[in-house]
């Protein structure tokens, strides 16, 4: 069994930064791709960024030069800065991990339970 735990999220004023954490436990023998999505009220999930096992790192275009995604390996943990927050990062945020476990041989995917964060005045 794998869990996911998701950690940072909360109420920021614009301009203000956050970094939010999921941190995967479990029967893991390796993970690979890490991602953040998000879900604003009324629309569907997008994703936010996106880290290979390699560690090469892409943005959705609304976040470039404003969020950094980044993996601890060791800690199977993937967490996201995000700097210079605008009213409309307003979202649900989700960490999504392709895992490895230890019975299955293959990877899949894994999906946090969500994290809030609200970004206004």
């Amino acid at each position: 069994q794998v869990q996911l735990v998701e950690s940072g999220g909360g109420l920021v004023q614009p301009g203000g930064s956050l970094r939010l954490s999921c941190a995967a436990s479990g029967s893991i023998f390796s993970i690979n791709a890490m991602g953040w999505y998000r879900q604003a009220p009324g629309k569907q999930r997008e994703l936010v960024a996106h880290i290979t096992s390699g560690g090469s790192p892409n943005y959705a275009d609304s976040v470039k030069g404003r969020f950094t995604i980044s993996r601890d390996n060791a800690k199977n943990t993937v967490y996201l800065q995000m700097n210079s927050l605008k009213p409309e990062d307003t979202a649900v945020y989700y960490c999504n991990l392709d895992i490895v476990t230890l019975e299955r041989g293959y990877g899949m995917d894994y999906w946090g339970k969500g994290t809030l964060v609200t970004v206004s005045l």
